[in-house]
C-alpha cells in the first residue's frame, strides 16, 4: 500500500484535488468490483488542508479534509492540486503548504503537483536543476519568477528523480494515471483507465511524444540529445550526426548518454518508439503496419521483433488485450458429474 496525501487549497480548482484522489482510490478496486473480483486497493489516500479547515476551491461549495498538514506524519507522495491564480497572493496565502513540501520531501517523500499548485514546491526549492511543466498560461511567470526550474510547458507531464509536475486543469488526471502506472504497473493503469472511462496519460500537447525513458540526470548536454531524439524520433536518427551537433566523437557521445540515461542511445530510440506504438494501439483503428510506420520503422517485421522483445507479446497480442472495451467475463459452463 502507498500513502498518498491529497491537499485541498483556497480559491483552486477542486477537480484538480478530488479527481487523483478518486484515481488513486479506485485503482485496484474499481476494475475488479465491476467484474466480480475481490478489491485489490494499492493506496491509501487521505486529504488535507491547511489546519485541517474546510477549503473553498472557485466553486460555490466547501470541501472538508481528514486532516491538518500538522497531523499528516509520513507520507510516500504528495499531490497538489491547483491554487488559483495570482501567484503572488497563492504563495502568501500557502506558505504553511510551501513548509510542509520541504519537510515532506526532506522525509523521503515524493512530490506531484497541477497547474498553478506548481508554484508551491518550485518556492520550496524542490523543482531547482529538474525539468517541470505547468499550464501554458503561467509559463512565462514561473520562468521569471522560478528560472532554477527546467520550463517544459509544453510537456503535460514531467518526472525528474520523484518530483513530478503537470500541465493544466485536466492534467490532474493525466498526473495521477502515470503515477498509478509508474508504481503499480502499466496493467493496472489501463485498467483503472477503462473502468474510470478516462483516457491514458497524455504526454505533450503533441500526442505523440511520450514521457522520458530514461532515468532522470543533470547532464544538459544528454539532455539536449533526449529533446532531438524526441522530436525526430519517427525519422531515421543517425546518432553521429547528434554526436556531432553536441561537439562530441561518437563514442564520447554513447559512454556519456548511457551513463547519464542508464540506456545506450538505439535502446532509448527503441524505447521511445514502443511506448509511442502501444498508445496507438490502445487508442486507435490503425494497423500493426500503419502503426510502425507511424513511430518510424518501414520493415512491419522489424517493429514486430522489436515490439516484442520490449513488452513480451507481439503488436497484435497487445491491441487485443489492452485496446477498445474491457473483454466480457468468460463463464464456464458447469461440468456433468
Amino acid at each position: 500500500m502507498i500513502d498518498v496525501t491529497v491537499l485541498f487549497l483556497e480559491n483552486g480548482h477542486a477537480s484538480t484535488a478530488t479527481g487523483p484522489l478518486e484515481v488513486f482510490r479506485d485503482a485496484g478496486v474499481l476494475w475488479n468490483v465491476l467484474r466480480g473480483e475481490p478489491a485489490a486497493p494499492r493506496f491509501r489516500v487521505r486529504s488535507a488542508s491547511i489546519g485541517g479547515r474546510p477549503v473553498r476551491p472557485d466553486a460555490p461549495y466547501t470541501i472538508r479534509p481528514d486532516l491538518s498538514l500538522e497531523e499528516i506524519g509520513a507520507t510516500d507522495l504528495v499531490f497538489v492540486g491547483s491554487a488559483g491564480l495570482g501567484t503572488g497572493e497563492l504563495l502568501a496565502r500557502n506558505a504553511p503548504v510551501i513548509e510542509f513540501l520541504r519537510r515532506a520531501r526532506a522525509g523521503g517523500a515524493q512530490i506531484a503537483s497541477v497547474c498553478s499548485g506548481v508554484a508551491l514546491p518550485a518556492a520550496a526549492g524542490l523543482l531547482d536543476g529538474r525539468r517541470a511543466t505547468t499550464h501554458w498560461g503561467l509559463a512565462d511567470e514561473y520562468r521569471a519568477r522560478f528560472p532554477r526550474a527546467d520550463w517544459r510547458p509544453e510537456e503535460l507531464v514531467t518526472d525528474s528523480d520523484g518530483v513530478y509536475c503537470g500541465g493544466g486543469v485536466h492534467a490532474a488526471l493525466d498526473l495521477a494515471l502515470y503515477l498509478v502506472e509508474k508504481h503499480c504497473g502499466r496493467e493496472l493503469a489501463l485498467e483503472c483507465s477503462k473502468s474510470l472511462l478516462v483516457d491514458m496519460p497524455r504526454a505533450c500537447q503533441t500526442g505523440f511524444v511520450v514521457l522520458p525513458v530514461g532515468r532522470p540526470h543533470a547532464d544538459g548536454a544528454i539532455q539536449r540529445a533526449e529533446d532531438w531524439i524526441h522530436r525526430h524520433c519517427r525519422e531515421e536518427v543517425r546518432f553521429e550526426a547528434v554526436a556531432r551537433e553536441l561537439g562530441m566523437s561518437p563514442r564520447n557521445f554513447v559512454r556519456r548518454f548511457k551513463a547519464a540515461t542508464g540506456l545506450a542511445p538505439m535502446e532509448y530510440l527503441q524505447r521511445l518508439r514502443v511506448r509511442a506504438a502501444q498508445r496507438m494501439l490502445e487508442e486507435r483503428d490503425a494497423g500493426v503496419q500503419q502503426v510502425g510506420r507511424a513511430v518510424g520503422y518501414e520493415d512491419a517485421a522489424f517493429f514486430r521483433r522489436v515490439f516484442e522483445r520490449h513488452t513480451g507479446m507481439l503488436p497484435a497480442t497487445y491491441r487485443a488485450r489492452f485496446a477498445g472495451a474491457p473483454p466480457a467475463r468468460r463463464r464456464h459452463p458447469a461440468r456433468r458429474a
